[in-house]
């Protein structure tokens, strides 16, 4: 896979198990959670990929430790954002500090080591008390409500309110929803890119196989945000696809290489007087300025008055979203990889100030497949929600996928939760490494 200037062929991913206590000690729970340690995305820029991997891998064992001795008491959402302010923030600096400028980890690449353990947090707490870890965001259980986590500035528009006025629940959660598919910048879109190297492992590898074998009604298209007439052919040539074969919508991703928004703006404009039926396809823009949205401040308002545009990248939390609207950015892509704490307050933020939102994709895998989708289900997206694990490494997730095959396999253009568990994330974790026993097994898990 292809992300920015950099190729992707391998991914390690993390997995942790949590276990939570009740205040009287009497019972207790354990929670899984897992996030593909995803570098190219994480941690951009000229360093080897092998050795930001290491430096991510060290920082995921530093978190281990400091989680274990972890002395919180109370809700996930508490413990998750004191760890994220107090620990993870100390942590990282304490980590960049021993290394020159030029090395430091991101912000982004610390929030996506502590994903897993928030995570498995969450699942945990729903695992003790016996309920699905999205139906414990109210007064039941929660001891604070969302004023509580944005402060005094926001006590009128959050008093009394809890995350789960925000998210979809109950009958309002379906089970199936629409799922889109990755056009990455290396994929097969026409057969005069074909090399004659194309893999013989059975999975479609032309864009216009993947459309027609898993039902796909929405594309999302990467493009490098450096080359105007590449960019502009790539949206012609799969928009034309896209509407031959019935794909109901698009949403083009510029990859965080843009710096002028004349550069978007005129791609839109020239495709909206050429071609506007391929222009109607598209849904919304994601993320085609800097991650840095500090260092990089860009008024996105003509964008966004052509398509709505959407916050990946640069919303680390809800204050980056609060800084993006305030820049003219009209939406936000969610990522469970951001820690689950952390996505359901931008979450709120966003749809109290009239922000739409996505759930997008790190290519999840295996257990970082179900907390993803099941946040797609719960958050009020858009349109459904990314999910690329199956086209990059759907091996991986053989155990898991015998167990819910309708989360780890497209159909009809959308993926089904029906399969999960009642408690936690739905996991049904000792089924499925039960399943893994059964077949032999085809993951090399390391204990750190």
């Amino acid at each position: 896979m292809k992300f920015g200037p950099e190729v992707t062929t391998s991914v390690l991913c993390a997995r942790t198990e949590i276990t939570v206590t009740c205040e009287t000690g009497k019972k207790e729970a354990s929670g899984w959670g897992e996030t593909p340690l995803s570098v190219v995305w994480v941690w951009p820029g000229s360093l080897s990929y092998e050795y930001r991997n290491s430096r991510l891998r060290e920082f995921c064992i530093t978190l281990a430790k400091a989680w274990d001795k972890c002395s919180y008491k109370g809700h996930p959402m508490e413990i998750g954002r004191q760890f994220n302010e107090g620990e993870l923030k100390s942590l990282w600096e304490e980590n960049n500090r021993a290394y020159p400028q030029e090395e430091q980890m991101p912000w982004l690449a610390a929030l996506v080591c502590n994903s897993l353990f928030d995570i498995a947090l969450h699942d945990a707490y729903g695992m003790l008390h016996k309920v699905s870890s999205w139906n414990i965001f109210n007064s039941e259980f929660m001891n604070h409500d969302l004023s509580w986590y944005y402060g005094d500035s926001y006590i009128n528009q959050f008093k009394g309110k809890y995350p789960a006025d925000y998210l979809l629940l109950g009958d309002k959660c379906k089970n199936e929803i629409p799922v889109w598919h990755l056009v990455a910048g290396m994929d097969v879109v026409c057969d005069d890119e074909l090399t004659g190297n194309e893999p013989d492992d059975g999975y479609p590898f032309k864009l216009r196989d993947w459309i027609r074998r898993d039902g796909l009604k929405c594309l999302k298209i990467k493009l490098v945000g450096n080359n105007a007439d590449w960019d502009y052919k790539r949206l012609i040539d799969i928009g034309k696809m896209s509407l031959e074969m019935g794909v109901e919508w698009l949403t083009a991703d510029f990859n965080c290489t843009v710096k002028d928004p004349r550069y978007v703006c005129d791609i839109l404009d020239r495709l909206i007087e050429e071609h506007p039926a391929i222009y109607r396809l598209i849904l919304y823009v994601e993320q085609p300025f800097p991650y840095d949205i500090e260092a990089y401040p860009i008024d996105v308002r003509s964008v966004s008055a052509r398509k709505p545009l959407f916050m990946d990248e640069s919303a680390h939390d809800w204050h980056f979203v609060k800084m993006g609207r305030e820049l003219g950015w009209t939406g936000v892509a969610l990522k469970t990889c951001k820690t689950i704490t952390g996505a359901v307050l931008s979450l709120c933020w966003a749809k109290e100030f009239s922000l739409t939102l996505m759930v997008q994709d790190l290519s999840n895998p295996m257990f970082a497949q179900i907390p993803h989708v099941g946040l797609g289900a719960h958050a009020g997206t858009i349109m459904g929600v990314e999910s690329n694990g199956m086209q990059f490494y759907p091996e991986a997730s053989i155990d898991e996928a015998r167990i819910h095959p309708g989360l780890f396999n497209r159909a009809n253009g959308v993926l089904s939760l029906d399969s999960l568990g009642k408690e936690g994330f739905g996991y049904r974790a000792e089924e499925v490494f039960k399943a893994a026993e059964q077949s032999g097994g085809n993951k090399k898990w390391v204990e750190p």
